[in-house]
Parts: C-alpha cells; structure tokens; sequence
C-alpha cells in the first residue's frame, strides 16, 4: 500500500516503517500516525514479519515532534476526542512483534514518546533526544511522563521532562534512556543485525518473552512472576518448544514454525 507519510521497505523478515516527512523533520501529523497503525496492523498479521523497525527519512531526524501546526486551534474537547481514538503511542506498545527504534537524529516530543513505547533503542552518535513540551507551555501527552520514569528513574525523568533540555545520544545512554549508541553511519547495519538476530529466534517464544517484560514494568513482583510461569507453561503447548529441544538434543538448527 502507497503511504502519503511513510515508507514502508520489507528486509526480508524484518519491516523498515521510514517517517517521510524530511522537509518537517518528520514531525509527527495526525495523518503520520494514522499511517503508522495502519502499516502496523498489516505487520500484525503478516508472518513473514518478525521485527518492525522504526527510522526517519534522511540524516537530520527521527520524529522532530509533533506538528504543532494542529495544536494551534485545537479545543480540548477536540484532544480528548483524539485520544478515544486508536491511539499511534499505545498501538506501538501493545504491538505483538518486537519494535527496535532506529533513532537517527532528532528524537525529540512526541518523538521521544514513540521511541520509548518501542522496546528496544539503537541510537546514532548524532542523536538529541528530549522532551520540550515544557518550553512551549504544554506537557508530555503520548506516554513520555509514565513511560520515561521506567527507564531513567523518577528524578531524571522529572529534570529532562521539566526543564525540556535535550540530551546527547552518549547521555541517553548513560541513564538508561537508549540501549545502544552507535557511529552514524554504523547505524542501520547495526540495528539490522540485532533485528535479524531476533527474527531467528521462534516467533512464539520472542511474542511470550516480549509479553513477560512487558508485564514487568506494570506488575508487582509476585504477579509478575506468577505471570511468566502462566506463560512458560503455555510455552510447552507448542511445536516451537518440542522442535527446539530437539535440535539442541541433535545438535542442529532448529526449523521454527511459530507454533
């Protein structure tokens, strides 16, 4: 399907969504997101696709933040409607396969809110990453207040969140924010490698392993682990698991079915 706002690229098992907006430094729109979902939900059901990335069209940005052009004449009423609607940042994060945010230069607003409901973050030594809401008298509105605390801790959360300064790719990975930082122009082959390592793993177990984290940052320890029993005992329900163990047992590549 042809995008007005991403590119959509296959690499074999792994699904490049671009944000085509260079000339915005791919500010997020309202047709953006919409977009987005809608390449997600054809991810979703395509299981030729094990891993989605996320990247910004051309050198200068990942997600700028979001078109503040919308936010000019918009009522209250009319952003709460929005939020009854498919919403791009809980989508992302609800999504079945893992997302990797390939975050190529700008990360910044509701950029920043994306990458953070992805689940893992590789980052160009170039990168700024922040939330800037503050410095135009609104607030994190895609997650970036819950979000941001799992991975950085409640104090520096509240420092980037509320002086709105941007910090280096090298810094985001100091407190936790990015999982790795790499030169420029290592970036895509590095993210590539990581997203490939993963789609050959099973499909099942990646889709239970993923649930399992997840479910981590949102429950107490003793349902947390009641919960990844649950699922490693539904694990052994598939082929996926009995085909594993034996290959390992017959020393050879395993032959998943994502069943």
């Amino acid at each position: 399907m042809a995008y007005e706002t991403i590119l959509v690229e296959r690499r074999g098992p792994v699904a490049c969504i671009r944000f085509n907006r260079p000339d915005k430094l791919n500010a997020m729109s309202t047709k953006m997101k919409d977009e987005i979902l809608d390449a997600l939900a054809t991810a979703e059901t395509d299981d030729g696709v094990r891993v989605v990335v996320f990247t910004g069209q051309g050198d200068k940005a990942f997600v700028a933040g979001a078109d503040i052009n919308e936010f000019k004449d918009r009522t209250a009423v009319e952003q709460w409607d929005l939020y009854q609607q498919p919403f791009l940042y809980d989508g992302v994060d609800r999504f079945s396969k893992p997302i990797i945010a390939m975050i190529n230069g700008y990360c910044l607003g509701g950029g920043c809110e994306l990458a953070l409901a992805c689940d893992i973050r590789i980052a160009s030594d170039r990168a700024q990453i922040g939330q800037p809401e503050i410095n135009i008298g609104i607030i994190p509105g895609g997650g970036g207040s819950q979000r941001l605390p799992r991975l950085v801790g409640l104090g520096k959360a509240m420092q980037l969140i509320l002086t709105g300064d941007r910090i280096s790719a090298v810094e985001a990975h100091r407190i936790g924010l990015v999982d790795e930082v790499v030169p420029h122009d290592q970036l895509e082959s590095k993210t590539l490698e990581i997203a490939n390592k993963i789609a050959e793993k099973s499909p099942i177990a990646v889709k239970l392993a993923k649930q399992a984290v997840k479910a981590s940052a949102r429950m107490g320890i003793e349902e947390g682990l009641r919960y990844e029993q649950t699922l490693f005992s539904l694990i052994f329900t598939t082929h996926d698991k009995n085909e594993g163990v034996r290959a390992f047992l017959e020393k050879r590549p395993p032959r998943w079915t994502g069943t």
